[in-house]
């Protein structure tokens, strides 16, 4: 049975683990958005960057790429994943069910937004939202990489989202 795992954010771009195939997918329930402080990959503790996560919002759904795990690799992958998006708890590794594109159902592991963790700071308002990614620097690159990254590969396979595309405006006049 093939593994699958949601990616709404930098696992777009940067997976980190072999990707058998991968299909446009919505989830039903959730909203992405810069709802997480980052103190380890694109912030300090000193300046904390911004990260996407996603806020269970009733009503809501969100658009991205359902992650077909290479066989044999589901292990590595789970640890792997494990390793990098539990770093500090503010993310819960859930199962949840995502509709491809294809109109198949499928179980994937998707990290969501704890909205109790003190690293959450959903509500934000989008210019403050910019004036922490233009600086915030962390272990993984700069704040800018992350949004750039993310809202050019959501753009290119069809998913532009307006919030990231304004947020990357704003953040290259702030950075000019």
């Amino acid at each position: 049975m093939t593994m699958w795992v949601f990616g709404y954010g930098s696992l777009l771009w940067n997976p980190g683990f072999p990707v058998a195939g991968s299909e446009i997918a919505t989830l039903p329930g959730y909203a992405r958005s810069f709802c997480m402080s980052s103190i380890h990959h694109r912030g300090s503790e000193e300046v904390p960057g911004l990260v996407l996560a996603l806020d269970e919002v009733q009503g809501a759904q969100c658009q991205g790429l359902a992650l077909a795990v290479a066989s044999g690799a589901e292990d590595q992958t789970l640890d792997y994943l494990r390793e990098r998006e539990l770093i500090s708890s503010a993310y819960l590794e859930r199962n949840l069910a995502v509709q491809l594109a294809s109109g198949q159902e499928v179980m994937a592991v998707t990290y969501v937004i704890d909205p109790h963790h003190e690293q959450y700071c959903g509500g934000m308002a989008l210019e403050k939202q910019a004036q922490i990614i233009a600086t915030a620097v962390g272990g993984r690159g700069p704040n800018t990489e992350y949004l750039y990254n993310t809202a050019e590969h959501l753009s290119e396979i069809g998913l532009g989202d307006a919030e990231l595309e304004w947020l990357m405006g704003r953040v290259r006049q702030i950075t000019a």
